[in-house]
């Protein structure tokens, strides 16, 4: 008999369960031994401290304890998200049910480029994607890896559309994956409009459209990475309109307020848009990956139409089996959307829409308790906060001096604070995805700021 059991196949549950044990005994005794959001003493010593549980990485002979060291190692020395005192990044921490499914797509390993690797699979993504695309408005959606691949599939798809010479016009606020998207593309360099509220202004938006020769493709953002902050969206696809200019938006962290009764009309306008960002790993609770690109036209994703006579034969396509290959850029391709359709099925629109309306109400009382401190400062754009970040300072701190409480707080493993630079000051920042975060939790945050303030 293998040593090595396999984790599908008849005997794949048997083996599974005691290995399933040890995972979650060693994570327990992980976060034990790391007391807090974060392992203390910083860089050095987390990585001394791996090296000495890991000790040779490919030895002679196989260690039998191997998973129950290295994933308590892992635990030990990680940033916890679950953690109330974790609020550095859009780095949400993962539902059980969630993980399970996680599970389960792990074992049965189905490749989602051609259906004889995932017949169920397929049918279920497909299902859910479109369903998940007609929440905000669109017609289809793809599976992607996070914001970032989808918004590089958003540019993709317009130069596809319109031609090499598209233009991208985004703000002063876009993320990041966005100009460099237009780069990896051969597109040229995007036009950069002005956001000095944190938000893109539309009049300097209707200006920059108007010197601009088309194909036009204009980038706005539900959800700004830096402070939370929602574009103004049904100006935006107006001024598409009216310029005859495609419309993006990048929902990555903003796109979970459809779930919610309460928020989803800030994302108004969202369903003018051609085609929209959407990431289940932030507002949806999912673990790393979960990210989705929606189409209102399907027609745009034949752009992504490849051949390869092993994966999608044409009479295998013409005798009915589904051609998966043009669904990604990628080839093999995890069943990512299990563990979302679990999670929908399993909570519901009302079930999402409490956690949503939770982070942001701690929030919104983050952001008050902060206003009630007079050693602190709240940024006039956090007040209120479009979703559930907060930027924040101490009063009277130099940029170094904020940037040196972030810093002693993550050597201590105190706290995990993000940090953004707006209106011309580093702000410490605060995102807040654990829906059970409490008000005694808020307050010790402040108090370990404050704590760690040079008088």
């Amino acid at each position: 008999m293998s040593s090595a059991p396999l984790a599908s196949g008849p005997q794949g549950p048997d083996a599974l369960r005691p290995l399933l044990d040890t995972v979650l005994d060693a994570l327990r005794d992980g976060r034990r031994a790391r007391g807090g959001p974060l392992p203390a003493g910083g860089p050095d010593t987390v990585t001394a401290r791996l090296r000495d549980a890991l000790d040779e990485v490919l030895p002679d002979e196989g260690d039998p304890d191997a998973l129950y060291t290295v994933v308590r190692a892992l635990a030990e020395g990680s940033a916890d998200p679950a953690d109330p005192l974790c609020t550095a990044h859009l780095h949400g921490p993962p539902l059980a049910v969630a993980t399970a499914a996680d599970l389960a797509a792990s074992a049965l390993n189905p490749s989602l480029d051609s259906w004889d690797q995932a017949p169920a699979a397929s049918a279920l993504e497909a299902l859910v994607t479109r369903a998940l695309a007609q929440e905000v408005g669109l017609a289809d959606a793809l599976v992607t890896t996070g914001g970032t691949e989808a918004n590089q599939l958003a540019l993709l798809l317009a130069r596809e559309a319109h031609g090499g010479g598209t233009q991208l016009v985004c703000g002063a606020n876009a993320h990041h994956s966005l100009p460099r998207a237009a780069w990896l593309l051969g597109l040229p360099a995007p036009v950069v409009v002005p956001a000095p509220s944190g938000r893109l202004d539309p009049t300097a938006l209707d200006e920059a459209l108007t010197g601009l020769r088309r194909p036009l493709l204009v980038a706005a953002t539900a959800g700004t990475t830096d402070a939370g902050l929602i574009d103004p969206l049904p100006e935006i696809a107006g001024l598409c309109g009216a310029h005859g200019a495609r419309l993006h938006i990048d929902a990555a962290y903003g796109g979970g307020l459809v779930f919610s009764d309460r928020h989803r009309d800030r994302l108004a306008g969202l369903d003018r848009a051609h085609t929209v960002t959407l990431d289940l790993h932030k507002l949806g609770w999912q673990p790393v990956a979960a990210g989705l690109l929606a189409v209102r036209h399907p027609r745009d994703l034949a752009a992504l139409a490849q051949r390869a006579d092993y994966l999608n034969a044409d009479d295998d396509t013409e005798a009915g089996l589904p051609d998966l290959l043009g669904r990604s850029l990628r080839t093999t391709r995890r069943p990512d959307i299990l563990k979302v359709a679990v999670t929908l099925k399993t909570l519901g629109r009302s079930g999402l829409g409490a956690l949503v309306d939770q982070v942001c109400s701690s929030a919104r009382q983050f952001a008050a308790l902060v206003r009630s401190r007079p050693g602190l400062e709240l940024c006039d754009r956090s007040w209120p906060p479009d979703i559930s970040t907060v930027l924040f300072r101490p009063v009277g701190a130099t940029d170094d001096a904020v940037a040196a409480v972030r810093r002693q707080l993550l050597t201590d493993g105190e706290a995990v604070l993000g940090r953004a630079r707006l209106d011309g000051r580093l702000w410490l920042k605060a995102t807040f995805l654990n829906p059970g975060t409490r008000p005694a939790d808020l307050a010790a945050l402040l108090h370990l700021v404050e704590g760690n303030t040079p008088r």
